[in-house]
């Protein structure tokens, strides 16, 4: 009698079994490559790094074979994975018109063939980026490619602290002592650790939103307690102005008003900083609200940056090549500065950079596709609530970062996390969109 029971308990348990579904077990597959891909490319290849090797990580040979094969491993899951029709959607024409400015850069710098190898791994970031936004299907594809990236790095850069603490943070910093012994987990600088940090609090109040509130408590205060580690108040203070400037007009029933008071944040921050080289009355204002006026000897660099632009206003000096150029290295001792230019690696402004690299136009193009066109995206957002979360979360990132070019330099550059994490948002905004995200695929 029991072994007829056992046996007809086993034949209803295989009745009732589903058949696995191959769209499903794909669609898991997907999801994971996607977070294998972000992980990977965030953490780098070489984590932990010594601070001051970051000037020369595009010609390392480790990264470049590293992310090469990261690349073809995107490109195929692309290919295999991913809803190709999303595609045109998420790489319009600017873009490719923003990749020949990038592409004619190398010809116009003084040695191409070094040049080009920092624009083509430039380029497969870019690629691998579009891919990992391409690969999951639902809003809980995202909401898992954004929790398992944001644990997974959060884990490491905290076990980082006191299993190498002389790699984990700045350790004794000789070159730049206010620096000494301040968090910086597996990432070259503090300066990046923090706004990657500001990125997983963005996405951990996604994950709130979306009703995940276990994950978004602990990867949020995780990433706030970080961000106060690595001493960049600028950082801690304006994630909830960005949280704020993008939540609270939709909560209040006026989400139009986000892209404008956003896009008026940006342009009033860009006066008191850079502006304030350009126009006099600027700078007294700025002299008169107590800030640094020299923002911490930037303005030298910024002086000396559009001096040298003057000469090369339509191409620029070629991909990451200014600064590496005799006229730089060997320039006479700028006394008159209160910075020293010779020897740095960037202007401390990405839009700057863009410009002494690519030209003048260049610039212009890229504001477009970095600044306007997400707004214009963020607006014609497809009113599904999938869309709708994502396109907060992606709006974050790209105000937040692209105020931060203003004091900083990573646009194009290559495996920098700060510039995988502003094109991630811009060509997430992109994608809400022009397609439909359904919470679970059927």
């Amino acid at each position: 009698m029991n072994s007829i029971d056992i046996r007809t308990g086993a034949e209803r348990r295989r009745a009732s079994a589903k058949p696995l579904d191959p769209a499903h077990v794909l669609r898991q597959a997907a999801v994971v490559v996607s977070i294998t891909l972000l992980t990977i490319m965030l953490i780098s290849f070489q984590p932990f790094a010594p601070v001051h090797e970051g000037a020369q990580e595009g010609g390392n040979l480790v990264n470049q074979l590293g992310f090469g094969l990261l690349g073809l491993i995107a490109l195929c899951s692309l290919l295999m994975l991913a809803d190709l029709r999303k595609l045109p959607s998420l790489v319009g024409p600017a873009w490719m018109l923003m990749v020949g400015f990038l592409l004619f850069s190398g010809l116009t710098s003084p040695d191409p063939s070094a040049t080009f190898r920092g624009i083509i791994l430039t380029l497969i970031v870019m690629m691998t980026v579009v891919t990992v936004l391409a690969l999951p299907q639902d809003g809980d594809g995202y909401a898992r490619l954004l929790s398992a990236v944001s644990g997974i790095l959060i884990f490491i850069c905290y076990a980082g602290i006191p299993i190498v603490p002389s790699l984990a943070t700045h350790g004794f910093d000789a070159l730049e002592p206010q620096n000494s012994y301040l968090w910086r987990g597996v990432f070259t600088h503090k300066n990046i650790a923090g706004p990657v940090m500001a990125a997983f609090a963005f996405a951990a109040i996604y994950l709130w939103r979306r009703g995940d509130r276990r994950s978004g408590i602990l990867i949020g205060l995780a990433a706030l307690i970080f961000i106060s580690q690595t001493g960049s108040k600028t950082t801690l203070g304006l994630v909830p102005v960005a949280a704020l400037l993008v939540l609270l007009p939709s909560a209040l029933g006026f989400r139009i008003l986000t892209p404008i008071a956003v896009f008026c944040c940006q342009l009033a921050f860009a006066l008191l900083t850079f502006g304030s080289v350009l126009i006099e009355p600027i700078h007294q204002f700025v002299l008169w609200l107590g800030i640094d006026p020299t923002f911490t000897g930037r303005v030298s660099i910024w002086k000396f940056g559009l001096d040298a632009l003057a000469d090369r206003p339509w191409t620029g000096f070629g991909y990451e090549s200014f600064w590496s150029t005799d006229l730089v290295l060997h320039a006479a001792n700028p006394y008159y500065l209160d910075w020293d230019v010779r020897g740095i690696v960037h202007a401390h402004n990405g839009y700057l950079d863009i410009a002494i690299s690519m030209g003048i136009p260049a610039l212009i193009l890229a504001l477009a596709v970095l600044i306007v066109f997400p707004l214009v995206d963020y607006m014609r957002c497809r009113p599904i609530r999938e869309n709708l979360l994502l396109a907060d979360f992606f709006m974050m990132i790209v105000f937040f970062t692209t105020l931060n070019a203003m004091m900083e330099s990573f646009f194009f550059r290559r495996m920098d996390p700060v510039w995988m994490l502003c094109f991630f948002g811009v060509i997430g905004l992109r994608l809400v969109a022009r397609v439909g995200i359904p919470r679970k695929a059927t």
